[in-house]
C-alpha cells in the first residue's frame, strides 16, 4: 500500500514525460477509487498508453530514457512493462498497459478525465476496464472498485461502453450493485 499523494506524484512525473513525448496516456487502478473516496492509501496504479506507429512500450521507454527518476523493468516473456519512479523511497511501480487491450483504444477527451493535473480513465472507461479484468481474473479488489464506482457514479456512466453480459453476471454475484445497474439500464431504456 502506498499513500495516495505519493502515487499522484509518481503519476504526475510520468505523465509529464509522456506528454512531452506526445504519447497519449491515462492512469488507471484503484488509485482512482482512493482519490474519489478520499482514502489515504491505494495499492494499484497503472498507465494505459496508446501506441500510434510504434508499440506503446517502446514509446514509454523512449520518453523515460535518460531520466534518472525512472527505471524501466520489462518482462518480454510475459509481455509486461513496469516503470519505477525512484525519486521516492520506496519506489513507486507503475505498470504500463496497452490501449485497446487493457483500456480504450483511443485516449482522448471522451475517454480521459483530468484530476489534479493527472489524466485518468473516465468513470465509464474505468468501470469497463475493471469489469473486463474481474471477468477474467475474479479479483476482489476489482469487484470493490466496480462496486464503489457504480454505486456512486452510475449516472455518469455510458452504458454503451459497459460489457452488458459481464456486468449482469457481476450484479448476480454482487447484489449491492444491482440497484445502480438497474437504474443505469432504465436511464438508457433497456429495462
Amino acid at each position: 500500500m502506498h499513500e495516495v499523494p505519493r502515487l499522484l506524484q509518481a503519476a504526475a512525473a510520468l505523465s509529464q514525460l509522456l506528454r512531452d513525448a506526445g504519447v497519449p496516456h491515462a492512469f488507471h487502478g484503484n488509485v482512482l477509487t482512493a482519490i474519489l473516496s478520499s482514502a489515504p492509501l491505494a495499492d494499484e496504479i497503472s498507465c494505459v498508453v496508446e501506441g500510434g506507429t510504434t508499440h506503446p512500450f517502446r514509446r514509454v521507454r523512449q520518453a523515460c530514457s535518460g531520466n534518472e527518476d525512472f527505471s524501466i523493468v520489462s518482462s518480454p516473456w510475459s509481455n509486461r512493462l513496469h516503470v519505477k519512479y525512484q525519486k521516492l523511497i520506496p519506489a513507486i511501480d507503475i505498470e504500463i498497459l496497452v490501449a485497446g487491450e487493457e483500456g480504450p483504444r483511443r485516449l482522448d477527451s471522451s475517454t480521459v478525465m483530468t484530476m489534479g493535473n493527472v489524466p485518468f480513465l473516465t468513470i465509464t472507461e474505468f468501470i469497463r476496464a475493471k469489469v473486463k479484468a474481474w471477468s477474467l481474473r475474479g479479483r476482489d479488489q476489482d469487484a470493490r472498485d466496480i462496486l464503489y464506482a457504480m454505486t456512486r457514479y452510475w449516472n455518469r456512466v455510458d452504458i454503451n461502453r459497459i460489457p452488458e453480459q459481464e456486468m449482469s453476471e457481476f450484479a448476480k454475484r454482487y447484489p449491492a450493485v444491482s440497484p445502480s445497474w438497474k437504474e443505469l439500464r432504465r436511464k438508457y431504456g433497456m429495462s
